[in-house]
């Protein structure tokens, strides 16, 4: 039960942390504001969870695990399980607060949406091929990351600025989901249309979630596969250094 509750408060600081930024403090950070706040909050989470889970805190990200092999089918639905209640609490207490707060405070301005609905107003295809190419982007960065060829230590940087620049590109368009957790934590307070759009916010990530492991498993040298749980852990003899270190305790 540890990783799977590990995914859930992963899941709730993301969302929290990102959507919370963007509700309270967006008008003062702007875009560049809200994209870091995303992109730190990931970074975090894959060091502090990292070790018990492999910080998926994406449903796209699991899926795309799921489909080269690093999890099982029965982990990765407990995963998207906790990752959705973890959305779920972390925009409902963003809702609440918000209501404390000035009518400005309009948590439904940062749902994902196309359409009328997009800060840009664009159209449903151009949301959509947003998402699948940028969750595709996220979750190959996941992929290639923690591969076992990949230098150890280093995934959480590169997830976490990878984050940024979708969120940079993606904001104007949908207001960058690339996670469904996300998209419906935040659509089950914002009413109905919000909810009306859930669709593509679901289907175009896990798109863009296979795109992305057909790629990895193309280019990818053959070799061992490991979890990404056991991929960002530090190697044992570092482990036993900290252990050792008189700053560890």
């Amino acid at each position: 039960m540890k990783k799977y509750m590990a995914e859930m408060v992963g899941t709730f600081v993301l969302v929290f942390g990102g959507v919370g930024s963007a509700v309270f403090a967006g008008e003062k950070i702007g875009l560049l504001g809200i994209a870091f706040a995303f992109g730190i909050s990931l970074l975090a989470m894959v060091y502090t969870i990292g070790p018990v889970s492999g910080c998926h805190i994406n449903p796209a990200v699991t899926a795309g695990m799921l489909l080269t092999r690093k999890i099982k089918a029965a982990d990765a639905v407990a995963y998207v399980i906790a990752q959705i209640i973890g959305a779920v609490i972390a925009s409902g207490l963003i809702f609440l607060i918000a209501g404390g707060g000035p009518s400005a405070h309009n948590p439904a301005l940062v749902s994902n949406g196309y359409g009328i609905h997009s800060p840009g107003q664009y159209s449903l295809s151009a949301g959509l091929l947003t998402e699948v190419v940028l969750s595709m982007f996220l979750v190959l960065t996941v992929l290639g990351s923690t591969d076992v060829k990949a230098p150890v230590g280093f995934a959480g940087i590169a997830i976490g600025f990878v984050l940024v620049l979708i969120h940079l590109a993606g904001i104007p368009i949908t207001n960058a989901s690339v996670n469904p957790a996300r998209s419906i934590g935040t659509a089950v307070f914002a009413g109905s249309w919000a909810l009306q759009q859930l669709w593509l916010f679901i289907v175009a990530p896990l798109l863009g979630a296979g795109i992305a492991a057909g790629i990895y498993r193309a280019i990818r040298i053959p070799g061992e596969l490991i979890t990404t749980r056991e991929a960002e852990r530090a190697l044992p003899a570092e482990q036993v250094e900290r252990t050792k270190s008189p700053k560890a305790a």
